[in-house]
Parts: C-alpha cells; sequence; structure tokens
C-alpha cells in the first residue's frame, strides 16, 4: 500500500492521418491476432483517423484513491465513472475533482455489469477502460489509442511482457492466472500472456459483437449473475478472438493499489473465469459448425451499423450463445 503516485500522466496525442484499416503494428515481443473474420467488419465499418476517446472507470468505495487518480488522468473527450452502490464519497469526490464526469449508477452488482453500463454512456469512438485503484498508469493510454488507430479493433493489456510487470499481483494470483491462461490459450488456439488484466481499449463499434449481458436485466437475489462479475476481461476476450478482430498486447506495468483491499476473490472469481472459458470455448464450437453449414450469425445489435453482405441474422434456433461471425 503506498498513498501517491509519483508518475505524473503525460499526455500527447499519437493520432496522425492514417488509413483506417492499416495493419497491426508487431512489435517486439508483442503477440498480433488478426484472423480472416476481421474483414466483415473492417470492410464496412469507417474509422475516423482523429477519434474521439472515452475513459470508463467503475468505482465502488474508491473515494480515497479518486482524490490520487483523477488529477492523473488526462483531459480526452469523455470520463465515465461507474459508481458500484458505494456508500462512501466516491460520487461527490469524483464531482467536485471533475465536474465535468459522466457519472452512471451500474444496474446490477460486479465489475462485469460496470464495464458494460460504462459501455452504454461512452460516446467516444475509442473507449479505454482503467479501474479507480490507482494500478493503471494513465500515461500508458497512447500507447493503447496508437495500436486502435494503427489498425486493431482490441488492444489488451499486458502485465507479463518483458517490458511490462506488476507491483500489485500476488503470487497466487499469478499463478492463477497462468494456469487459465494456458487453458484459454489452448481452447482459444491464441498465444496471450494476460488474461485477467483490466487495462484494455477498443474501438466502441465492436460492443455489439461482445453481446454483452443487457445492462437493464433485473438482478436476481445478491448473486453476481454470470458475465457481471470479474470475469469479465476473459469474456471480452474470448468473444473478440471468436468473432475474429483484430487483437495485439500492449505491455504495461501495473501499479500497486494505492488505498484499501482488492474485492478480487482468487478462487471464487477464478472458477467464474474458468466457467467463461470453457463456455465460450464450446461457444466458438457451435458457431464453427454453423459455419461449416453455410450459416454466418450476425448479432442483432449490429443491424443499422453495419451489412456485411450475404451475412443474415440467427434464428432463435441457434439460442443465446449465437453471436459472432467467423
Amino acid at each position: 500500500m503506498h498513498a501517491t503516485h509519483d508518475e505524473p500522466a503525460q499526455w500527447s496525442s499519437p493520432l496522425r492521418p492514417l488509413e483506417p484499416q492499416h495493419p497491426v503494428p508487431n512489435l517486439p515481443e508483442q503477440v498480433t491476432y488478426d484472423r480472416p473474420a476481421s474483414a466483415l467488419l473492417t470492410g464496412v465499418v469507417r474509422r475516423s483517423a482523429d477519434p474521439t476517446i472515452s475513459i470508463v472507470m467503475p468505482a465502488r468505495n474508491e473515494a480515497r484513491n479518486l482524490e490520487i487518480v483523477l488529477p492523473e488522468l488526462p483531459q480526452v473527450d469523455q470520463l465515465v465513472l461507474v459508481d458500484g452502490h458505494s456508500v462512501d464519497d466516491t460520487v461527490a469526490v469524483a464531482k467536485r475533482i471533475r465536474p465535468d464526469i459522466t457519472l452512471v449508477q451500474q444496474t446490477r452488482n460486479g465489475k462485469g455489469n460496470a464495464l458494460a453500463c460504462g459501455f452504454a454512456a461512452a460516446k467516444g469512438d475509442i473507449i479505454v477502460t482503467l479501474d479507480a485503484d490507482g494500478s493503471a498508469n494513465p500515461a500508458e493510454i497512447p500507447a493503447f489509442v496508437e495500436a486502435l488507430v494503427s489498425g486493431a479493433d482490441f488492444a489488451k493489456g499486458t502485465r507479463f511482457h518483458r517490458r511490462a510487470g506488476s507491483a500489485d499481483i500476488t503470487r497466487l494470483r499469478r499463478a492463477g492466472n497462468a494456469c487459465l491462461r494456458g487453458v484459454a490459450n489452448f481452447a482459444l488456439r491464441t498465444r496471450f500472456s494476460d488474461l485477467c488484466y483490466g487495462y484494455n481499449a477498443l474501438w466502441r463499434d465492436i460492443i455489439p459483437l461482445l453481446q454483452l449481458p443487457p445492462i437493464d436485466n433485473v438482478a436476481t437475489g445478491n448473486r453476481v449473475q454470470w458475465g457481471d462479475g470479474f470475469e469479465i476481461e476473459t469474456l471480452i476476450t474470448c468473444r473478440v478472438v471468436t468473432v475474429g478482430l483484430a487483437t495485439t498486447e500492449i505491455p504495461s506495468r501495473e501499479r500497486s493499489r494505492i488505498v484499501g483491499e482488492t474485492q478480487l476473490r482468487t478462487f471464487s472469481d477464478g472458477a467464474r473465469v474458468l466457467r467463461t472459458i470453457t463456455t465460450e470455448w464450446h461457444r466458438s464450437m457451435h458457431e464453427m459448425k454453423a459455419v461449416r453449414k453455410g450459416r454466418h450469425c450476425l448479432p442483432s445489435g449490429l443491424i443499422g451499423v453495419a451489412t456485411l453482405g450475404e451475412a443474415s441474422l440467427c434464428g432463435p434456433e441457434t439460442g443465446p450463445e449465437a453471436g459472432g461471425t467467423r
């Protein structure tokens, strides 16, 4: 635990006029995934070379941390803070430090629901997600934005790169991450170096493809619904890969939480992540069979955003897990 961060955010826009669909730059020891299905989006969606940026930050009882974190943030186009039913002064502190902030109350419990609510409120072309505990360094935001402007659909932070690291992760969580990462890489045929990190960035136009749990679903009891918890980063990663979007990893140095204790529960949340991997693996197998039969599924949320040639909507017979095009 420490009281402050001595690395102020240095913000200089990395944006420059580029063709929207340049190949993703493959930095040294950086893994880039660009599956053929990505062309389904990149062929029809026109993206700005000078995109607007929204930061989405979930927060629950983080008033003391926000005193330090919010002044570090760059002046982007929109800052969205999603309050997780805090009982401290989280909302008051946010309003005082950043009067321009967009405040959102999450509809259920859990980080996954908070991010989904933040995505719904975000207006920027690019969304950057980072935690309110001070572990994410805002000075790294330009690297994420640069990767997206250069051609990636999703830029995933990694703490396990030679130019990255973590001052926050415990040995137990590191081991758990490694095991879950191995299972995910085997199931998805990928080579991700980090699986459960909350520092990521994505183009807002891919959100319909992710098919996240609807934010207006009514919560049942106090139990966190599947997709609403800390498994959200894994869920997003799996669906980005399954759909076939261009993905790249960005080295990141995770800092220690400033004040308080993490709300992550190693074993129970690890079990939720494992369930997510197995569920998404079965989902991808179902979609591969559909493709072999000549059926191409387009999420209903994408209608009006893009038209994918001969692609058509899946009917009800595909079940609730349908939601991607390969």
